[in-house]
């Protein structure tokens, strides 16, 4: 129920800040002319307003979800809605970006307490089918920290994107990094892909720069409590920024790791992140946290 809450939450603030305001009656024809992203604001817009009949038009009865705790289709997503109007949570889309038929989100927000704690950060990802409606979600959420050790926030920095003739290089560039050194393949080339002069951290217990890493690593590491990456499931990129989505092991715990990479001529400068335990019971669908 937590993270149903919060993914009701994120995404009918997402909306608000899109162009949503076409009524029921015109959706068919306007999602057909409308950009990807505005699509998905009109549909989490009509999350927020427990608006049924609009979702009914931008989504698919089959969507599929997959944050754990929500139960797969799009009419037992909307039985939850009346779960908005018993909080008064708020929520902030930080970033968006689109990637072929896929939207994916940094999102906060606030009077988060049914989730379990004040304040929460997630990542969202929705795809869109052949005819441009809303099919399938996946998320991860963390509660957001006040002191860190970088003094950044957990979603701070640059929003927009740049360099879109470099998304796949900048792409290739994320999983080079995940594999050789969050895989440990070849932990000795993490110089040729983050930059020496630049590294932005937002995880909130790492430190800014190349040193910071190392020295959350040896931390990590006497602790015997390493993070660990066994398979990167989904690269999703606009630009200058690079989502990897992956799956691994932290605190003897199976864990969904999403990774947001910012890059600079050729070199990640910037980093986000949200770690979130899989869950295996209480579980409302057998859908998993990846299925891409």
């Amino acid at each position: 129920m937590r993270q149903a809450i919060a993914m009701l939450l994120i995404t009918g603030f997402i909306a608000s800040c899109s162009s949503s305001s076409e009524t029921s009656d015109n959706q068919s024809s306007t999602v057909q002319t409308m950009s990807k992203k505005e699509t998905v604001g009109t549909f989490l817009g009509a999350v927020l307003q427990n608006d049924p009949a609009t979702m009914r038009e931008v989504a698919n009865a089959d969507y599929i979800q997959h944050n754990p705790f929500i139960p797969t289709g799009l009419e037992p997503f909307i039985q939850m809605l009346p779960v908005l109007q018993e909080h008064g949570t708020t929520a902030e889309n930080i970033r968006m970006f689109e990637d072929g038929n896929f939207i994916f989100m940094h999102n906060i927000w606030r009077n988060a307490q049914p989730f379990g704690a004040a304040e929460m950060v997630s990542f969202d990802i929705i795809r869109l089918d052949e005819n441009g409606k809303v099919a399938e979600h996946w998320d991860a959420m963390t509660p957001l920290v006040n002191e860190t050790a970088s003094g950044r926030s957990q979603t701070d920095g640059p929003t927009t994107a740049k360099d879109h003739d470099q998304t796949e290089a900048n792409k290739q560039l994320a999983v080079a990094l995940v594999e050789d050194v969050l895989m440990g393949k070849d932990p000795a080339k993490i110089t040729e892909y983050i930059s020496a002069d630049q590294y932005d951290q937002h995880n909130p217990d790492i430190k800014d720069g190349l040193s910071g890493i190392v020295e959350a690593v040896e931390y990590l590491t006497s602790q015997n409590n390493m993070f660990k990456y066994n398979k990167i499931h989904k690269v999703l990129g606009e630009g200058n920024f690079v989502l990897t989505v992956s799956e691994g092991e932290w605190s003897g715990k199976n864990q969904v790791f999403y990774d947001l990479f910012r890059m600079e001529a050729g070199k990640i400068v910037e980093h986000w992140d949200v770690i979130q335990e899989i869950s295996t019971e209480g579980l409302a669908n057998t859908n998993g946290m990846f299925g891409f």
